[in-house]
């Protein structure tokens, strides 16, 4: 197994700077706008944008939220064991703006089973999809990202792999060669 590093802590760190921007530019105070993001590893890549975002437009009162979309997954009777994550989610998207945040997009069936939990919280005004890699060339759903930290391809038979010092001790992303 090789791996090649996609980021270092200090890449990942200016990559988040720039998408802290891009969703400035574009929801420039956050009055309307909620940050989600997607357990289990889409939380840490969503709990740092919302410090800096939070921290860029001083304001602390920016909805957060962590979705588990485990049981709306369409292999959620094959997989096993099925672990579900905590769900934090105390506030309503009845005609908000939601920013929806994983680590990692392939196929794009976590994300589909995300935007279908999303909707037992409301019917947001707009959904748009934040990642840090976009694995292009994976989609098994016509799903594509609005913001995106690096897209690359891949082989089916490689992964992509976010650590966070939160969890990993590093801030690092690895392409993972199995072949």
């Amino acid at each position: 197994m090789k791996k090649k590093e996609l980021f270092s802590s200090q890449d990942l760190e200016i990559t988040l700077d720039r998408l802290c921007h891009q969703l400035l530019e574009n929801h420039t105070d956050f009055k309307d706008t909620v940050i989600i993001g997607l357990q289990p590893r889409g939380i840490y890549l969503a709990r740092r944008l919302h410090k800096k975002i939070s921290a860029l437009t001083k304001n602390k009162n920016i909805p957060f939220g962590e979705l588990d979309a485990t049981f709306y997954r369409d292999d959620f009777r094959k997989r096993q064991p099925v672990l579900p994550s905590a769900m934090n989610m105390n506030f309503i998207i009845e005609d908000k703006n939601v920013i929806l945040i994983d680590d990692v997009l392939y196929t794009g069936r976590t994300i589909r089973a995300g935007l279908d939990a999303l909707l037992d919280f409301g019917r947001p005004r707009k959904v748009e999809l934040l990642v840090l890699i976009d694995r292009r060339f994976s989609r098994h759903l016509p799903i594509q990202p609005d913001y995106v930290g690096k897209r690359i391809d891949t082989r089916v038979s490689q992964n992509v792999k976010a650590e966070w010092k939160e969890t990993d001790g590093n801030d690092r992303v690895w392409l993972i060669m199995n072949d």
